[in-house]
């Protein structure tokens, strides 16, 4: 191909398509290229498809929590038939996205990538393609782990596809997909365990919070083990076997299947970003703080593939996605905003966060903090949750600092904290929004 487009895409995730349609809409020569089904990780392989599944688990807990409380009758989940209800809405997805990029008159190509100048990629068995200007949103991978036997683990993506879930399952790190997964597979009748080399899970969320999901979890079925340092894992009849260190002393644990959770880092070093020049930071493409190279200036990046101050959020990645290209469009050097970027742990029930912690806020000067046990409230009691909390962080003029809610519905409620913050309101203001009643954005006003 001796193509010379104005824009070429690598990779077909929601920053990338974004970035493209926005692009060719404004009348640019514009060409979209991934390795992987069009969609990105969220649609497929990650937030959509694990809410999918969550659907079921948190039918299978609510009949749980109200057994004896208007509820008889022994509930279970069908797991194959679960997961076609996930496909159901996966497996539509990559024709739908590559139709819509086509519609929008974006190219589409499929092959991996790789740069072979800094003006010119090469797609696999494709030929090489110039351009004047190229978006790097490849998203992110599992990292890479290092002890003997890790080849035995399978990641997210392999867990969101298994057609029989194992009875006996060990998930590998403390984060988001260890237990947002775990609380899935416990709810479907599976012995899980969460080994964790930390001694503090979920490090990004409020630590009395996330020891009331704990607390949750285990109450769920959920092994935790911190502090352990996984040394190997090996075969054990037909199953695995876990070997880990712990300060006391090496221990091990059986396990049908081990899965990775152990976080994710950025997708690019199979581009080969030297030969175009393209230098990186913390294992992302390093980029100025409007999402520009600051080694080539043709070369973006945005959504986890970037090494931007966005966290690795869908909602990040679309923002950065828009602001890519309106600043290629326009020359321009508008930096993203964010503010009131809200995020979540789907457990059952979920753990919910905007704006700052507690130590963050606290390291700027005097502010109130208010810690709140919802569990006895009207909002878990219709429910039969055992488990719920809120703290609401504020400034002593009323500025609201940040947000961190654990409880049922929660995920949604974030959305208001997240509002109130990006448009700088008041814990008073905040408190005079007339909620309907009963719901959950009623309980707001006594979160402060």
């Amino acid at each position: 191909m001796t193509d010379k487009l104005d824009l070429i895409v690598i990779g077909a995730g929601m920053a990338g398509i974004t970035a493209a349609k926005k692009c060719s809409n404004a009348g640019w020569s514009v060409a979209v290229v991934d390795e992987l089904p069009y969609g990105g990780t969220c649609a497929l392989r990650g937030c959509d498809p694990k809410k999918m599944l969550r659907a079921g688990a948190e039918a299978m807990e609510a009949a749980q929590r109200l057994s004896g409380k208007g509820i008889a009758g022994e509930t279970r989940i069908d797991w194959p038939a679960l997961m076609k209800h996930k496909e159901s809405f996966t497996d539509p997805v990559p024709q739908s996205m590559e139709s819509g990029l086509k519609e929008a008159g974006v190219r589409t190509f499929h092959g991996r990538t790789r740069f072979t100048a800094e003006d010119r990629i090469e797609i696999e068995d494709q030929g090489e393609i110039a351009f004047r200007h190229a978006l790097i949103a490849t998203g992110a991978k599992p990292r890479p782990l290092e002890f003997p036997g890790a080849e035995k683990l399978i990641d997210s993506t392999d867990f969101l596809n298994l057609a029989e879930l194992p009875r006996r399952i060990v998930f590998v790190g403390g984060g988001y997909i260890s237990f947002e997964f775990a609380h899935i597979a416990a709810r479907a009748g599976a012995q899980v365990t969460i080994l964790d080399r930390g001694a503090r899970q979920l490090k990004m969320f409020d630590p009395d919070l996330v020891d009331m999901l704990l607390d949750r979890s285990r109450s769920a079925g959920i092994e935790i083990i911190d502090e352990a340092a996984i040394e190997r894992v090996e075969n054990a009849d037909g199953a695995h076997r876990v070997v880990y260190r712990k300060a006391d002393g090496t221990d091990t644990m059986e396990a049908d299947l081990v899965v990775h959770g152990a976080g994710r880092v950025p997708s690019v070093d199979h581009l080969e970003l030297g030969a175009a020049g393209i230098a990186t930071e913390q294992g992302g493409v390093k980029v100025t703080p409007w999402l520009q190279s600051p080694s080539n200036s043709r070369i973006f990046a945005a959504g986890d593939a970037a090494a931007s101050p966005g966290k690795p959020l869908t909602p990040v990645a679309v923002f950065e996605g828009k602001i890519a290209a309106s600043n290629m469009l326009k020359d321009k050097r508008t930096e993203p905003d964010y503010t009131g970027v809200p995020s979540v742990v789907f457990t059952i029930p979920e753990l919910a966060r905007v704006g700052m912690l507690e130590e963050e806020a606290r390291a700027r000067g005097d502010v109130e903090v208010r810690l709140t046990d919802t569990s006895g409230w009207f909002s878990q009691k219709r429910l039969g949750e055992s488990h719920a909390g809120a703290k609401v962080i504020t400034a002593k003029d009323g500025k609201i600092f940040g947000a961190h809610m654990f409880g049922p519905d929660y995920a949604e409620l974030i959305n208001v904290f997240s509002l109130a913050i990006k448009l700088g309101l008041t814990a008073a203001q905040v408190k005079a929004m007339p909620a309907a009643y009963p719901t959950g954005a009623s309980d707001i006003g006594s979160m402060f």
